[in-house]
């Protein structure tokens, strides 16, 4: 049986990868054995779908942006309080 060590490794490394048919049998054998290990498990899955939401969230616009002249408007109207 895979040590817990082992199985965060794989779990890890399944993230970003698909893991082998026996790596995949073993380590549900574990997490079926270990609630740490399938705690770690739920909050990696929970981690990487939030990093993929931010992510897209903060990705530079593709619409219309404003021209030069309006940005210093705006600078030049915070500056000046108004």
């Amino acid at each position: 049986m895979l040590s817990c060590q082992e199985v965060s490794q794989l779990v890890s490394q399944s993230l970003d990868s698909r893991l082998t048919w026996w790596q995949r049998v073993r380590v549900r054998m574990h997490l079926l054995m270990c609630s740490l290990c399938g705690r770690f498990r739920k909050q990696s899955e929970f981690l990487r779908q939030a990093a993929q939401t931010y992510s897209s969230k903060t990705e530079t616009p593709t619409g219309p942006s404003l021209s030069e002249e309006a940005r210093e408007r705006i600078k030049r109207s915070l500056k000046s309080g108004s």
